[in-house]
């Protein structure tokens, strides 16, 4: 009986464990490029029930050989087997703004952090008062030259993540300082986006701020080759890939297999309760 205590109690924790996702992905539903965390479980080893006294038992010179009949198997619980994040592409949204990207496809921005380079797929980005390209939290967004530096109204980003700026340039060179010349502009290549993709990216850790870093089972950050890079939309955001239906649903499962587990402990303490107090009754 004790042991369906501890079946009862690890289904009861493997569900706290999936409440926590879930309602992680409700409160991001809003969040650009949120990937939703899903939980998945394993079962510990299961066990053989025999039927006791059989008439299969048998014995010989080395001790008995257990011949009974197989009743069935006996589930003894589940535990968290890994928290993984689901990469599905969100939706597009428009924005028309400049500074908003979004990548169509597989890979990740890069991003200059105080604890290193991280990567994120949110690419709700600002102007800096330095003139560098920054995520909201003030970190630089980098090319493949390092930081990106860019003026308002000055610079657009391509479907290869190419980043042009204009160049102005006098219309006569020979024209006097101070006197009013004919300007023109040509669009000059910047940098490129610095988009990196890992071996296994289901293994990347999340830090928070929609940033992650790559882990030892992940592998390092290696910028995708041409052929392989997504499609950059700029005037674009990456919705959150969660669907809120899905997840009230999930939470609804929860709670049902949580109170069924707990249905299971004050079965079995009851069990036990009346098993002390027969046996106490009748010693």
């Amino acid at each position: 009986m004790i042991r369906g205590w501890y079946t009862g109690a690890s289904g009861m924790r493997a569900q706290q464990w999936r409440l926590d996702a879930v309602a992680n992905n409700l409160a991001n539903v809003d969040t650009d490029g949120y990937k939703r965390d899903v939980a998945s479980f394993k079962a510990f080893p299961e066990m053989l029930l025999r039927r006791m006294d059989d008439d299969g038992v048998y014995k010989h010179p080395f001790g008995s050989g257990d011949a009974s009949p197989i009743i069935g198997k006996l589930g003894t619980g589940v535990e968290l087997n890994e928290l993984y994040t689901n990469f599905t592409q969100g939706a597009p949204k428009e924005t028309q703004s400049d500074f908003d990207i979004m990548l169509e496809g597989k890979g990740f921005l890069a991003v200059a952090t105080p604890y290193g380079e991280r990567y994120t797929r949110n690419g709700s980005f600002i102007l800096g008062k330095e003139g560098f390209l920054l995520t909201k939290e003030g970190f630089p967004v980098l090319g493949e030259n390092g930081p990106i530096s860019v003026r308002a109204n000055n610079f657009k980003i391509d479907a290869d993540g190419r980043i042009w700026v204009n160049a102005v340039y006098p219309d006569d060179p020979e024209v006097m300082v101070g006197r009013e010349r004919n300007l023109w502009e040509e669009p000059v290549l910047l940098d490129t986006l610095k988009i990196v993709e890992f071996e296994l990216e289901r293994f990347l850790a999340k830090q928070g701020s929609s940033l992650y870093r790559e882990t030892e089972f992940s592998g390092p950050a290696f910028i995708m080759a041409d052929e392989n890079r997504p499609k950059v939309l700029q005037g674009f955001l990456e919705s959150s890939n969660v669907d809120p239906v899905v997840e009230m649903v999930q939470m609804i499962e929860v709670n049902r297999a949580y109170e069924a587990n707990q249905k299971v402990i004050q079965t079995e303490e009851a069990m036990l309760g009346t098993l002390i107090n027969q046996v106490a009754k009748f010693g």
